[in-house]
């Protein structure tokens, strides 16, 4: 199995959008075996602290065994600092993992989205496989349909979106992207982080 098939064996989709004081991170619930669909509630996006999400897309044997060995090295790094872990840091600490095993590398696509303790600056990034960050101010996509979810976003997404606006541009990307993917889908949770609160949205699509 090359690496590209071992990237897509699971299916599956992650984006992250900035907005004007908020962030907004968005998954399918699609958990397959090629085109073989096994589950409707597959978890791909994780909540690490009160205003900081990881997505994991690809193989999902690697998906828990990143997710668990960052987890571990985030607690670690909060009881040493005393402190809570910034997206920045947390970049660091993945990047650093992913880059670790580079020669064997897990086969993941991470995206980071969140917003800083201190300032609440929203951050969003995306990583490839050995661990090299992407951060950008718009918006990143990962997973099988990432060239759809791209294409979306370049066509809806603008800058200084308030949260009602944020959750309708990032639903409107994900529903125009799943209808040209085989292998992701089956609904979609999306998430936004606002300072004071995080809404949780569940959003219907095709499921055939």
């Amino acid at each position: 199995m090359t690496t590209t098939n071992k990237i897509t064996y699971n299916g599956g989709c992650v984006i992250a959008m900035q907005g004007k004081d908020c962030i907004g991170i968005a998954t399918d619930r699609r958990f397959g075996l090629q085109s073989h669909t096994a589950g409707e509630d597959c978890q791909k996006v994780f909540h690490l602290s009160p205003r900081l999400y990881l997505g994991l897309t690809g193989l999902q044997t690697d998906i828990m065994t990143v997710y668990n060995r960052l987890l571990y090295r985030k607690n670690v790094y909060e009881i040493n600092e005393g402190r809570e872990v910034s997206p920045k840091v947390l970049t660091e600490l993945l990047s650093h993992l992913l880059y670790e095993h580079r020669f064997g590398p897990f086969f993941v696509e991470p995206v980071i989205a969140g917003l800083d303790p201190e300032t609440l600056e929203p951050y969003i990034c995306c990583m490839d496989l050995i661990g090299c960050a992407n951060v950008t101010n718009d918006f990143v996509a990962t997973g099988t349909c990432s060239d759809q979810l791209v294409g979306m976003c370049e066509s809806v997404w603008s800058p200084n979106l308030n949260a009602t606006e944020l959750f309708k541009t990032i639903a409107q990307a994900m529903l125009g992207s799943f209808n040209r993917d085989a292998v992701s889908g089956w609904g979609s949770s999306i998430f936004i982080l606002e300072k004071d609160k995080i809404t949780e949205r569940l959003i219907r699509t095709r499921k055939d």
